[in-house]
């Protein structure tokens, strides 16, 4: 049971709790530290019941799930709901929960944290919108020098977001939990891309060269493209039919972390691709990348900064510079099986020997030392 005089933390998010492995992470982690810690989320139409955490979990409900509409009923609603909690510390997660945690910190005198995921106002949804890309870097204008403590998920943006405000930011990476497991003999049977189905994620380009590639493709998640993607693959006879019972393509839909993990090692390559349609994605370093390398599976990857240093140092992966269709499909032969075995196998024993130092064992411990510079887990504060 957690020590009812423990400081507590109020983290907030958009994202259904249930998929969100970062926050799953952090709050796991600063739970397990001493805080007393609270999750609070959107419930989506979809969403499936709360899995169980060691920290509490709050859904807030209401009747929009994308666009203007929802952002706006989703921040009443989150401040609604944060007037009647106390905290030693509030924490938004992105620029779309920032205001109503800033004014309940105000309000109560307490620190606000903040955690970008990404370089929200370069996103590719906001970039191609310039009013509504201004509006949110005005937000964040005010929200960044307004926060006690500001981390993000790679050093690249750290020291974009530094350049950009002059303050500090701290770099708490979006690591898995490394859990040794024995390595799979055989090659695995599938491509896998596991995350969103969103704008600029090289999916339709992908698509495109699975007609090329000798195997098969999974989809593991959701997004504002999935409809269109499903569309492409059946233009393109890619999914199951009676013809072809398997099919080329799958689409599965949403996955719980722990399934995801054993749908991950089955795989043989996984897929890590994004366009450069803006500085969030260009600086980007998502969590599948370590999802791979803990599975043991090599990965072909976009050559950006994040991704080309970490690659560097570790070589378990394919780069590459274009997301042509021709290019992708000839990378993705050489990965499997017929193309050439010893490189794969090369890549695959690196990812064995880099799997323990990519941890996030070892990223909590940084993420702890940051919380406990803002809120001393000797605090009696008891809120």
């Amino acid at each position: 049971m957690p020590n009812p005089l423990a400081p507590r933390l109020v983290f907030a998010v958009t994202t259904d709790l249930c998929f969100d492995q970062r926050m799953q992470r952090i709050c796991g982690s600063l739970a397990a530290a001493g805080y007393r810690v609270q999750l609070v989320g959107w419930q989506r139409p979809a969403s499936p019941p709360l899995t169980p955490q060691p920290y509490q979990q709050h859904r807030l409900r209401g009747w929009f799930q994308k666009g203007k509409l929802f952002y706006l009923e989703y921040n009443l609603r989150l401040l609604m709901y944060l007037l009647g909690q106390r905290a030693a510390a509030w924490c938004a997660c992105d620029l779309d929960t920032a205001l109503p945690l800033w004014l309940r910190a105000r309000l109560g005198g307490q620190p606000l944290v903040y955690d970008a995921h990404e370089l929200f106002t370069e996103v590719p949804e906001v970039v191609a919108r310039p009013a509504v890309q201004r509006l949110w870097r005005a937000i964040e204008k005010f929200i960044v020098p307004r926060a006690r403590l500001a981390y993000t998920v790679g050093p690249a943006l750290a020291r974009l977001f530094e350049t950009r405000y002059g303050r500090a930011f701290g770099v708490v990476r979006n690591v898995s939990r490394y859990e040794p497991a024995p390595f799979l003999e055989t090659t695995g049977s599938y491509i896998l891309y596991q995350g969103a189905l969103n704008v600029g994620r090289g999916l339709e380009q992908l698509l495109d060269a699975m007609p090329l590639v000798a195997g098969r493709l999974v989809l593991c998640g959701e997004g504002d493209c999935s409809a269109a993607l499903r569309a492409q693959a059946a233009r393109l006879g890619l999914l199951a039919s009676g013809s072809d019972p398997v099919g080329k393509v799958e689409f599965r839909g949403f996955v719980l972390p722990a399934e995801l993990r054993e749908v991950t090692r089955q795989a043989a390559v996984g897929i890590m691709l994004l366009e450069n349609v803006g500085l969030s994605y260009y600086y980007s370093l998502a969590n599948k990348f370590f999802d791979y390398v803990h599975a043991g599976i090599p990965q072909v990857l976009i050559d950006f900064p994040e991704y080309r240093a970490l690659n560097d140092a570790f070589d378990v992966a394919e780069l590459v510079a274009d997301l042509a269709p021709a290019t992708l499909a000839a990378v993705l032969n050489r990965l499997l099986p017929g193309g050439d075995a010893a490189r794969y196998q090369h890549l695959a024993a690196n990812c064995r020997r880099a799997a323990p130092h990519l941890s996030w064992q070892q990223e909590a411990q940084g993420l702890q030392r940051l919380w406990a510079g803002v809120v001393p887990l000797a605090s009696a504060a008891g809120v």
